[in-house]
């Protein structure tokens, strides 16, 4: 299946069910798993892992006479109940124990199963040096979720069944094993040592989890219980940078959500190649080693914090209450991406907080307007990590946002306490949290979970206003853009508006029903508002587009005391476009005391088509926020100029204290450079200007190199940027800078010649035959971004012969891409590159018409 179906109902958005998606369900369950014991060696040259599994089963009924497991690519060699010999079948996927003995109520089973996992496609990672990279550690480590620890060891691998667990494991000195729980013995057996972990507290398999390498310990404590850092023994200086902070986070969500920390203890342990940003395993996390920040990182990267806050998170919600079903996986995903909302609020402030949520709601617009919209609980897919999008990470963030907006701060958190403390150790459904909440508050949310939760979508709202100054009225007309003409696609919100003046900080304010698809609103005021807020506060989960008059619009940016409201000025000042709106934006770049706004300042003056807009832009440059500079960096890239090219080159040669910054320059120059204009800096010139970083600008997470990679990308016609690039796709190269340079080759393919187009094809062919997941998805961005039919050859062979579920569905939306990128031909693209030129002699003509007019005034 290659390409996406639409909504029968014509919406425009592309479905989430793809070909072949069922609805799931738990499986019925033979009785409770009370314990499961994993006794294991491994033989990490030769990538194995073997030994015996141990389940104690209590049955919930009388009479059954076989039990099915999950157990995918192992080796079963035998099958003990209660130290009997059992007959089994096993087809790979599926082990069927037949008992000698039908289950009795009341008579607990012990399974054991011996077993060997050797080379496992997931569930058990084994990372060591090789010819190519053999600085590389030696480490074994797991990845559970959503459904790998089948992979690793037989089980009843869903999140309904929870049950204590052990694992003792013999691994080879000096290396040492980290697993969950607290470690209750350890044994020297010659080169080798055994590592024996015990979990108390219930828990499902795929948060069960090991870690192996020669780590540096590093140690820490809440309340007297053990917090450690686990990492490659360079980097110690670098874990209390980037994790120093776990104690006082524990701290905070242990008295906000109202349930002290429950584990025995707390352990990050960092490891190579890790799948994902972290893996919130019970009381012992794993997070990827790309998080461990230098002193120049932790300037501008709050990546790392809000990871680990996220992950902490999850030890209350994911792993003291535990989802029943993956459909609910919101719940967990959505409370740990809204921590790292209120961590930012408690560390840096409300305006950060509301920032931070702003990019949150963002990242959800892109996935529902550009890849598909759905319900946030959904139990029809093709495999459960098809779930782990932006809905419910970045939506969950929001409708929890929404649900605390809705309460008050009072009632919110004595909610979400009594949530946890009902269910603690228990799983739960979505309609847990709504029972949680109606008994907490008497609150009954479920008009805001059906709007939100349980359909797709979101309310795009357009605002007009108008004053009446004889009867002293102020007009606000809302109007819901998403709803067609069925009233099942509108919103029914209580919404409060607010009007502002300049001399008064305070905003009078009222609340509407809105819930027509156009509605008209009049408020009575004693004089004329200065500007409007709609949602004061920002509460609600929503796009916004004004119309309102431009004064009302340069009011609201300066005075309006929410920093979102100023943003949506922000860019509905830019689509105004103008001088008195380059002024306007020119003026909050460089004097708005939040930096976020600045931010939006800065990418919105780039949208005007004025030259004035550079004047305003380039004072952002001595910002001394590293998120301005960068933003003021990025969007000089659309002001292709000389004047441009000047103004950033200096980041690039000199270097800025942020890696970041540097790295943004060196995109910024290739773009300039490479456009179709008279005047700007010679081809070649640049390039190697971005050679020359390559050569010498090797660093954390090659940040820096993968910027000048993106700016060599912007040389679509030139075989000689192709070249440098493709260099740095070959393997031995750092795999951060690899990556980047997979991905990179896809952008610059689209004005290549045919037979440079076969050699990028040829090399992505061969990138694609390798395993590891983050290679597999960057050789998929890449052919995504080409334009021939070539490239769907080799995604249908990704998505035909991955055992990943992510990279087929990854694959099969690449594929859908590259379908429509093959409608431009050569015609199309010297047509746009005629337009550019047109556009840019346009800005200059209404640059000068401008500048007369403000003259004449």
């Amino acid at each position: 299946m290659s390409q996406f179906h639409f909504d029968i109902e014509k919406t425009g958005h592309k479905r989430f069910e793809l070909p072949g998606a069922k609805p799931h369900y738990n499986p019925d369950r033979p009785g409770q798993v009370e314990h499961i014991f994993l006794d294991l060696s491994l033989d990490i040259p030769n990538q194995r892992c073997y030994g015996t599994c141990s389940i104690r089963l209590l049955p919930v009924r009388n009479g059954i006479d076989r039990l099915t497991l999950d157990a995918v690519n192992l080796q079963i060699k035998s099958v003990q109940v209660d130290e009997v010999e059992q007959n089994f079948e096993y087809d790979g996927e599926k082990l069927c124990i037949y008992l000698s003995q039908p289950t009795q109520i009341g008579l607990r089973l012990i399974i054991a199963i011996n077993y060997c996992a050797e080379k496992p496609q997931r569930g058990i990672y084994f990372i060591q040096p090789d010819k190519h990279y053999p600085d590389k550690p030696t480490q074994v480590w797991t990845q559970g979720e959503d459904e790998d620890s089948r992979y690793w060891f037989p089980c009843f691998d869903y999140p309904g069944q929870l049950s204590t667990s052990e694992i003792r494991v013999c691994v080879p000195k000096p290396l040492v094993a980290i697993s969950n729980g607290e470690l209750i013995d350890t044994l020297e057996e010659g080169k080798h040592n055994s590592y024996h972990w015990s979990q108390q507290q219930v828990h499902p398999t795929y948060l069960m989890t090991l870690a192996v390498g020669d780590f540096a310990e590093i140690r820490d404590e809440w309340h007297h219980k053990p917090v450690t850092y686990y990492v490659e023994k360079r980097r110690i200086a670098d874990a209390r940078r980037s994790m120093g902070k776990t104690p006082q986070m524990i701290e905070f969500l242990s008295e906000k959500y109202g349930y002290p920390y429950p584990f025995p203890k707390y352990a990050q342990v960092c490891v190579d190649d890790f799948i994902f940003g972290g893996m919130e395993n019970t009381s012992t996390t794993l997070l990827t080693d790309r998080c461990l920040l230098d002193e120049r990182a932790i300037l501008d990267n709050r990546n790392t914090e809000t990871l680990v806050v996220h992950e902490l998170a999850h030890q209350w919600f994911g792993d003291l209450v535990v989802i029943k079903h993956w459909s609910h996986a919101w719940i967990k995903e959505g409370m740990a991406s809204y921590s790292e909302v209120m961590w930012t609020e408690q560390e840096y402030g409300p305006q950060e907080a509301a920032y931070y949520r702003l990019s949150e709601a963002r990242s959800y617009f892109n996935e529902d307007s550009s890849r598909y919209r759905r319900p946030m609980v959904t139990h029809v897919y093709r495999e459960a990590i098809e779930l782990y999008d932006r809905h419910i990470y970045e939506k969950g963030s929001c409708v929890y946002h929404m649900i605390r907006a809705e309460l008050g701060d009072e009632l919110f958190w004595r909610a979400i306490q009594t949530f946890v403390q009902d269910n603690a150790h228990r799983t739960v459904e979505t309609i847990d949290l709504l029972r949680a909440i109606e008994k907490a508050t008497g609150r009954n949310l479920a008009f805001l979970f059906d709007q939100y939760v349980f359909r797709g979508g979101h309310p795009d709202f357009k605002l007009a206003y108008s004053w009446d100054s004889d009867a002293n009225l102020a007009k606000v007309t809302v109007t819901q853009t998403q709803a067609k003409a069925e009233s099942k696609d509108l919103f029914n919100l209580k919404i409060p508006i607010g009007f502002g003046y300049k001399e008064n900080p305070q905003l009078t304010t009222f609340t509407v029903r809105v819930h027509d698809k156009e509605q008209s609103f009049y408020f009575p005021l004693t004089e004329k508002p200065d500007f409007i807020s709609f949602d004061v506060g920002n509460n609600y989960l929503k796009t916004v587009t004004l119309e309102y008059p431009i004064s009302e619009l340069k009011a609201q940016l300066e005075f309006d005391p929410h920093p979102i409201s100023r943003i949506y000025a922000a860019e509905a000042l830019a689509k105004k476009g103008g001088l008195e709106a380059t002024q306007a934006l020119s003026s909050a770049l460089k004097n708005d005391p939040f930096w976020g706004v600045r931010v939006e300042a800065a990418k919105q003056l780039a949208e005007i088509q004025l030259d004035q807009a550079f004047d305003g832009l380039v004072v952002g440059l001595n910002d001394p926020s590293p998120f301005v500079r960068r933003a003021v960096i990025s969007a000089l890239s659309q002001i292709k100029t000389h004047n441009s090219y000047k103004a950033v080159k200096g980041f690039v040669q000199d270097g800025d204290e942020s890696y970041y910054v540097e790295a943004a320059a060196c995109k910024t120059v290739g773009a300039i450079a490479a456009a179709h204009l008279e005047d700007k800096p010679h081809e070649d010139k640049v390039i190697r200007l971005l050679k020359s970083v390559l050569e010498e600008r090797a660093g954390w997470n090659e940040v820096v190199r993968s910027g000048a990679i993106a700016g060599l990308a912007e040389f679509k016609a030139s075989e000689a940027a192709l070249n440098l690039i493709l260099e740095y796709t070959k393997i031995g190269v750092p795999q951060p800078l690899r990556l980047s340079a997979i991905r990179a080759v896809g952008k610059i393919s689209t004005g290549q010649t045919p037979a440079n187009i076969d050699r990028i094809l040829d090399r992505l062919s061969e990138i694609a035959r390798e395993t590891f997941f983050l290679t597999q998805v960057a050789v998929l961005t890449a052919l995504g971004q080409m334009e021939t039919p070539k490239a769907i050859a080799i995604l249908q062979s990704l998505a035909n012969q991955t055992a990943d579920g992510r990279v087929r569905r990854y694959a099969e939306e690449e594929i859908a891409k590259v379908q429509k990128n093959i409608g431009t031909d050569k015609t199309l693209k010297q047509l746009r590159e005629e337009l550019d030129q047109i556009k840019q002699q346009n800005q200059e003509l209404k640059s000068r018409l401008e500048n007369l007019e403000a003259k004449s005034k």
